[in-house]
């Protein structure tokens, strides 16, 4: 396989950036900016995510069978750069960005400008990140959107021309 095409092809793919967030108990916190996300079906509502397995965020959601899919939107480069670290809970603040609990008890930025929370219905545990399917129990969207609501989305492609995910 010719590598360098391979690597240029898959990264051709759009991407959307999200923050999946994850809990358990009072003070253990998770959050990682993913962006492998799509809707999988309508009737019950379906989401697929694809989370590194190695990741704290990944062992916190297959514990406790839910998460929170926080929406990025274009102005918000920096939280997705902030929560490719793991996340930091200081007091009212996960890794410096504010947030609510969700009612699921999951946080959802304050800054998202939009998020789902889910229970977890399967997981597809193939590859360095398994594919987590869930089902949207609870939305929320804090502002009405004008135009394409995912035109709204901050995408892999918004945050420079030397960031790619992927290949």
């Amino acid at each position: 396989m010719n590598l360098d095409a391979k690597k240029t092809a898959l990264r051709m793919i759009p991407y959307g950036i999200y923050v999946l967030t994850a809990k358990a108990g009072e003070g253990t916190v998770a959050a990682a900016t993913v962006n492998w996300v799509t809707q999988s079906a309508f009737s019950p509502p379906l989401i697929v995510v694809g989370v590194k397995t190695d990741s704290g965020t990944y062992a916190l959601l297959k514990a406790t069978g839910i998460f929170t899919l926080n929406m990025l939107g274009k102005d918000a480069k920096g939280l997705a750069f902030t929560f490719f670290k793991p996340a930091v809970l200081e007091g009212d603040k996960i890794s410096g960005q504010g947030f609510h609990n969700g009612h699921n008890g999951l946080p959802i930025l304050d800054a998202a400008i939009g998020a789902v929370e889910c229970k977890v219905v399967s997981i597809v545990e193939q590859g360095d990140h398994h594919i987590v399917v869930g089902e949207v129990t609870e939305a929320h969207l804090p502002n009405a959107t004008t135009g394409r609501p995912d035109a709204a989305i901050l995408e892999m492609k918004d945050l420079g021309d030397n960031v790619f995910y992927g290949g």
